[in-house]
């Protein structure tokens, strides 16, 4: 039964994206203006057999922001009531940014402008959040990480934005030791990773796919030499370029890239 909803929530998912699409190309989105064409970092990747949308961000060009509630603090939940706050105009891509309680409040480490609004969790505990090592990924400036929960913690940073989930997908190179390439497991997966300090990589898979197939597309296709684990199954991309605006259900935090202002 849940994977009958889960397909229809997709059939859902994609006709929602059309619509959007069209409106958004004639203009007649209420209250904004038809989008500007501008160069989009995604694209689609094949790599072992299953297809992935990868999007690379410059920092120089974009600013990588989370995003909880609104102004009037309420939970955003979708990518269009994002693109409805006053930073939503620059707004390039989007994605869910990590797991969240039925409340929608981040499950632990999450900071949005400088700000901590949720501690880091170090026990151990079930699920994938506590499939160790766990991670947390981080915005200082214009530069980014992903880093294993005691590195992060060792190196004492106080990020302007950070949100915690897990497993770690590659840990300095290394695939998580607990995956397999012959599990059986296989979701829509989301995930973050980085090269260098200043290109932030996040992915989504258009099949599902095991955590082993999705950690080595990090590591061997996109070079990430650290990648971390956002969610599965209720994974979502905003990337108006490619005609996509994935409305599934309600999100607890967003990760978003905005264009820099001139």
């Amino acid at each position: 039964m849940r994977s009958i909803i889960f397909t229809l929530d997709r059939a859902f998912s994609r006709i929602a994206t059309i619509l959007f699409t069209v409106l958004m190309s004639l203009g007649l989105l209420p209250g904004r203006a038809a989008a500007q064409p501008v160069s989009d970092p995604c694209r689609p990747v094949r790599y072992a057999d299953s297809g992935f949308v990868v999007c690379t961000v410059d920092l120089r060009q974009y600013e990588v922001r989370l995003f909880w509630r609104g102004p009037n603090g309420e939970v955003l939940g979708s990518f269009d009531r994002l693109r409805g706050t006053p930073e939503g105009s620059r707004l390039a891509i989007a994605m869910n940014a990590g797991m969240y309680h039925e409340d929608r409040s981040p499950v632990r480490l999450y900071v949005e402008n400088g700000k901590e609004l949720k501690a880091t969790n170090t026990r151990n505990g079930p699920g994938n959040f506590h499939l160790k090592p766990n991670g947390i990924f981080y915005v200082k400036g214009r530069q980014a990480g992903v880093l294993e929960t005691g590195a992060y913690l060792k190196r004492k940073i106080r990020p302007d934005f950070a949100t915690q989930s897990g497993p770690m997908l590659v840990n300095d190179g290394k695939i998580h030791p607990q995956f397999s390439e012959q599990s059986t497991s296989r979701k829509i997966r989301n995930g973050v990773g980085v090269k260098g300090q200043d290109a932030v990589v996040f992915a989504i898979s258009e099949d599902p796919v095991t955590f082993s197939t999705f950690a080595r597309l990090f590591r061997d296709e996109l070079g990430c030499p650290n990648a971390l684990f956002l969610d599965g199954s209720v994974s979502s991309l905003y990337a108006p370029s490619l005609e996509r605006m994935d409305t599934l259900m309600p999100m607890g935090p967003i990760v978003g890239a905005l264009r820099r202002r001139p």
